[in-house]
């Protein structure tokens, strides 16, 4: 049960977060600049496939090392850690081999990931160990 409501929570803040930011930014940030290379629209399949993967990785690797340890610095280092390093792997391999990426869109994605991957370890911590 602990481990269903820490992807509950984590699922619903990061699809939240992350949905708000891809509606808002998308047209502002990331069209102006890579809009030649962007599909007209996002694959559901493959979306929801990194979806899926993506929160069981902040519960497994931030949320519930944090529970069990008792410690939500630890469940949000973790989580902070983690959005920099998956958020640089697909940012900086974009500015290492694409034209058309800027650096500005790796610094505010890098930012990003790690905002979004820190609240997604906390909305999955609070919950699980208030329900779980």
């Amino acid at each position: 049960m602990r481990y269903a409501m820490a992807y509950v929570g984590a699922a619903v803040t990061m699809g939240v977060l992350d949905g708000l930011w891809l509606t808002i930014m998308s047209g502002r940030l990331y069209r102006p600049v890579i809009g030649s290379i962007l599909a007209d629209k996002p694959d559901p399949v493959a979306a929801g496939a990194f979806y899926l993967l993506y929160v069981f990785g902040v519960v497994f690797l931030a949320v519930l090392p944090g529970l069990r340890e008792n410690s939500l610095g630890r469940t949000l280092t973790a989580g902070a850690v983690l959005g920099l390093v998956a958020y640089a792997t697909y940012d900086l391999t974009n500015q290492a081999t694409l034209k058309v990426w800027a650096t500005h869109l790796t610094l505010i994605d890098l930012a990003w990931g790690t905002f979004v991957t820190t609240a997604a370890a906390l909305g999955g911590h609070l919950l699980a160990r208030r329900f779980g």
